[in-house]
């Protein structure tokens, strides 16, 4: 096994629709942050959107919005291997493989795929077999370091299992175990009904959102019923939590101080959050309107991605066929 000198760091997002600014805070923004700390290899997840989306339609046109999205909020796709999970197709295999291996007693005891099935997704064998395609995501390239929120670790310890199991039924050092980077500081971010946000309780302000439709939804956040005049807990306050992500910590401190003091209404703080996200996201938005123009090329960086993840996984898939017996006629 070749080791790299920098580390390998490898995650990808599911594309089930627009992104929100929870997908942001909660994901997002750590991706564009690991780019400095290692090999970045980071991919728009649209086979495992396929355990819930049937629709070949929207399933593409997600897929390039959520490309689009990232190079207009600064991914450089120059410093980093950023592609479509479709474009590197051995990953499928390498699932088989691992399936094949894979206990049904192991699937069994994922928490990811209860929590869904009791969400009320259908409970068929993709959504089961999920962590397997998952391993492979994160194996065949030898990925190193893994950035995943704590809801995750299980899915990256299964990961850890198989290519053990793999390494050892074949006795070999084929497959890298990976390392899980708990990122501890992920925010919490509310929607605008106060619970998580998230798309399925259709609470979410998207990364994108502008004018009239993000004001009324600023403006929709739920807050209780304290008077003007009344002092009011910030830590409390849902349009608190949000301000907290954008404002810096001065402005932050200004609008903790007006809430304590009294006077200082909610409406006051939602123009205050109305602003703050139209000027976090407002060079973002413009690059947006850039790249919305030139489709072909954010196709063009996808393909390129997709060439340099099929050539690291052609290197790790080479001695893995070989040892599992996997003969392969064609080049």
């Amino acid at each position: 096994m070749q080791e790299n000198q920098r580390k390998t760091i490898l995650s990808g997002i599911t594309p089930s629709g627009r992104l929100h600014i929870g997908n942001y805070f909660g994901a997002m923004r750590q991706h564009l942050e690991f780019i400095e700390k290692g090999d970045a290899f980071y991919f728009i997840a649209n086979y495992h959107a396929l355990t819930s989306l049937r629709d070949g339609e929207k399933l593409a046109d997600y897929t390039l919005d959520v490309a689009i999205d990232y190079l207009s909020l600064g991914l450089d796709p120059d410093r980093c291997t950023f592609f479509a999970q479709s474009d590197v197709p051995a990953v499928t295999e390498l699932a088989w493989m691992l399936g094949t291996l894979c206990p049904v007693s192991l699937m069994e005891k994922g928490v990811a795929y209860k929590d869904k099935v009791a969400q009320g997704l259908a409970p068929n064998i993709g959504l089961f077999t999920y962590p397997v395609l998952q391993a492979a995501d994160i194996l065949i390239y030898h990925s190193d370091i893994v950035p995943v929120g704590a809801d995750q670790k299980q899915n990256l310890e299964f990961s850890r299992d198989l290519a053990q199991k793999f390494n050892n039924n074949f006795e070999g050092d084929y497959l890298k175990l990976p390392e899980p980077h708990i990122v501890k500081e992920v925010a919490v971010v509310p929607g605008i009904d106060g619970r998580k946000m998230s798309k399925s309780y259709n609470n979410h302000i998207f990364i994108f959102d502008e004018g009239n439709v993000l004001k009324k939804k600023v403006m929709s956040i739920k807050t209780d019923a304290a008077a003007l005049e009344d002092p009011k807990d910030p830590e409390s306050c849902n349009v608190f939590s949000l301000i907290k992500l954008f404002a810096g910590s001065e402005k932050e401190q200004e609008i903790r101080d007006a809430y304590l003091a009294g006077g200082y209404g909610y409406g006051h703080a939602k123009k205050e959050l109305l602003e703050l996200i139209s000027s976090f996201f407002e060079q973002a938005r413009d690059r947006r309107r850039t790249f919305e123009n030139r489709k072909d090329t954010v196709r063009d960086i996808l393909r390129e991605g997709g060439r340099k993840a099929r050539a690291r996984a052609g290197q790790v898939m080479a001695p893995v066929r070989e040892a599992t017996g996997i003969i392969r006629t064609h080049s």
